[in-house]
C-alpha cells in the first residue's frame, strides 16, 4: 500500500488547488489522517473520491448534495435515480446540441441565398429541437 499523501502531492495529482481540498475537508468530502508538521495528510484513496466529486460537480450536484452521496463512514452511497435523471439530462442535452450543430452546418452550406426560402432550413426550424 502507498504511504501517506501530503496536501501538495494530493493537489497535484488531481489539479484541484490545496484551498479546494481544504474547504471539501470543511464540507466533510474528505478527511486527513492526520499531519505532517502543518502539512495535511490523506490515505491515497482520497484521490479516486476527488476524482468522483469532480464526476458529480461536472454532472451540476451542489457540495452539499455530493455529501450525501457518501455515508458517515465515507463510503459511497449511490443515489441511482439521481444519477439516472441526470443522465437522462446530459441526453436530452446532447441531443439538443446535435440539433443545434446540425442547423448551423446546414445554414453554413446551404446554395440558397435566403435561408427562409430553403425547405430544408425551413424543416429545421419547424423541428424546433434546439
Amino acid at each position: 500500500m502507498m504511504k501517506e499523501l501530503d496536501i501538495g502531492k494530493v493537489a497535484k495529482m488531481t489539479g484541484l488547488a490545496p484551498s479546494t481540498l481544504r474547504h471539501y475537508e470543511k464540507k466533510g468530502l474528505i478527511k486527513p489522517v492526520g499531519r505532517n508538521g502543518l502539512r495535511r495528510q490523506y490515505n491515497p484513496e482520497v484521490i479516486d473520491k476527488l476524482r468522483l466529486i469532480s464526476l458529480y460537480r461536472i454532472a451540476g450536484l451542489s457540495l452539499d448534495k455530493i455529501a450525501t452521496l457518501f455515508g458517515f463512514d465515507g463510503k459511497i452511497s449511490i443515489d441511482r435515480e439521481l444519477l439516472t435523471e441526470k443522465a437522462d439530462d446530459f441526453n436530452r442535452t446532447i441531443i439538443q446540441l446535435g440539433n443545434i450543430r446540425d442547423g448551423l452546418r446546414h445554414m453554413a452550406n446551404c446554395p440558397e441565398k435566403d435561408h427562409m426560402q430553403c425547405p430544408q432550413f425551413k424543416k429545421i426550424l419547424r423541428k424546433g429541437e434546439f
